[in-house]
């Protein structure tokens, strides 16, 4: 089997949705470059994938109806970009997935009240859904807690929902003078994280033999295969990532498949990757030859590209 073959493999038994995969080239090719694209070169990046004109024309217009993208037009061609307000939500969540894992934790939990009555019915169920995307669980009726939340995260978050200075936050540990139940008790009772390790499983027995492959000295691929395997592997790690809950490793049962899931992403990224910016920068540069290079923080994605 070659490179071919292993893209045809995966796109005949899990072809990606392309609204979605329109999201990962978006997070992972798009903003580097500077969040903009004109639509006649996303049709050359997403057709190796089988995603047709129509198709994307349809994705895109739906993202956009969304908030994630806006659309311009100079004459006869139109370019999407990133909206402002979804860019540090993209910016946010493509940190996490290329981010190492934690392995620290200092015993702290950070905790989200809101059980007094202050926020309304339509405001509760936006922030649990919100929090539980940022990894959060339930602890009891109106807290939600995290080991290992990022202040300026939660900030915005409360700002984006216009609830900032409506819930309490607190952070705590244990005391230790007092004979309690350990703070560590409260992942069976607040995350099911079976499904998430069920997946990160999933994920590496479908790129395992890609990345065997990829270490062999005599294997070719071309430019816009490296951006197809970049694209698949970021796009299938994407699925599973954003649904762990983040927790620090010391928390997890060991061995967490999310720690060989990453450095098997990683692993993959790094053989493809210079090939896989020639092909995103020879489809930017056919509709705008001032396209800009990938940025410097594209080089510090899974610790470091050079």
């Amino acid at each position: 089997m070659d490179c071919q073959d292993w893209i045809d493999d995966f796109l005949a038994t899990e072809p990606p949705r392309s609204k979605s995969l329109v999201v990962t080239i978006f997070g992972d090719s798009i903003v580097p470059h500077g969040g903009m694209v004109w639509l006649g070169s996303l049709i050359e990046l997403l057709a190796p994938f089988g995603v047709n004109d129509r198709l994307l024309r349809t994705s895109v217009f739906r993202l956009a109806q969304e908030g994630w993208l806006g659309a311009q037009r100079d004459g006869r061609r139109s370019s999407y970009a990133i909206t402002a307000p979804a860019m540090q939500r993209f910016v946010h969540a493509y940190r996490r997935i290329y981010a190492p894992l934690t392995h620290r934790w200092d015993g702290s939990w950070t905790l989200v009240i809101n059980g007094d009555g202050a926020l309304n019915a339509a405001e509760r169920s936006a922030l649990r859904k919100e929090l539980l995307w940022e990894g959060y669980g339930a602890i009891a009726p109106g807290i939600m807690g995290h080991p290992a939340a990022e202040a300026v995260v939660l900030d915005e978050l409360l700002q984006r929902l216009g609830i900032a200075g409506k819930v309490f936050v607190v952070q705590g540990k244990a005391l230790r003078q007092v004979c309690a139940r350990p703070l560590t008790d409260l992942l069976a009772s607040g995350w099911d994280l079976s499904e998430v390790a069920g997946a990160y499983r999933h994920f590496i027995s479908r790129f395992a033999p890609l990345a065997a492959m990829l270490q062999h000295p005599a294997i070719k691929f071309t430019p816009e295969q490296a951006f197809v395997m970049r694209t698949l592997v970021i796009h299938a790690y994407r699925r599973v990532q954003l649904h762990d809950p983040q927790l620090p490793l010391e928390l997890l049962p060991a061995p967490w498949p999310g720690s060989q899931a990453y450095e098997l992403a990683r692993e993959i990224y790094l053989a493809v990757q210079d090939a896989a910016e020639q092909h995103i920068d020879a489809a930017l540069q056919k509709e705008d030859a001032a396209a800009p290079a990938a940025g410097a923080a594209y080089f510090e994605r899974f610790g470091g590209l050079n």
